[in-house]
């Protein structure tokens, strides 16, 4: 897992292929596509990408309270089968003077593409999207995707 050193470093710096931040508790859905692009490694970096709750655009904390609910939540996201294959990620709390972070940490996946809901979703920079067809095959070369 990320360490908070690590977090701060996150938080500095622009939101990337590999970053995340958001101050929202409640897009589910956002969540979902967010740890499943993280998954689809598309650069094929084979490094984690890490979705932020509780930090604004800027890195700046927003002050919120990570309840044992919310983190339950967002863990259960990896199991609820909406997600497959099922992503390898894990969710802990951080604490720092300025308010708590709630991070997800994905892996990127080793039997991709990973799909939210039939529909493949990949980081495109600092941005969350569907993948095209050719952006499916670069990310499982020896597969025939045909449309997902």
């Amino acid at each position: 897992m990320i360490t908070k050193d690590e977090i701060k470093e996150l938080l500095q710096s622009t939101e990337t292929y590999r970053v995340e931040r958001t101050i929202s508790t409640g897009d589910m859905d956002k969540f979902q596509e967010a740890i499943c692009a993280f998954s689809n490694d598309l650069p094929n970096s084979r490094k984690n990408g890490y979705l932020i709750l509780g930090a604004h655009d800027d890195g700046t904390l927003s002050g919120l309270k990570v309840t044992d609910d919310l983190l339950k939540k967002i863990a259960a996201i990896r199991s609820s089968g909406n997600i497959l294959p099922i992503p390898v990620m894990s969710v802990d709390r951080f604490a720092f003077p300025e308010g708590k972070l709630l991070v997800a940490e994905v892996t990127p996946s080793m039997l991709p593409p990973v799909r939210y809901r039939g529909r493949t979703f990949i980081r495109i920079g600092p941005r969350r999207d569907i993948a095209t067809e050719a952006e499916e095959r670069i990310l499982c070369p020896s597969s025939s995707i045909k449309g997902g």
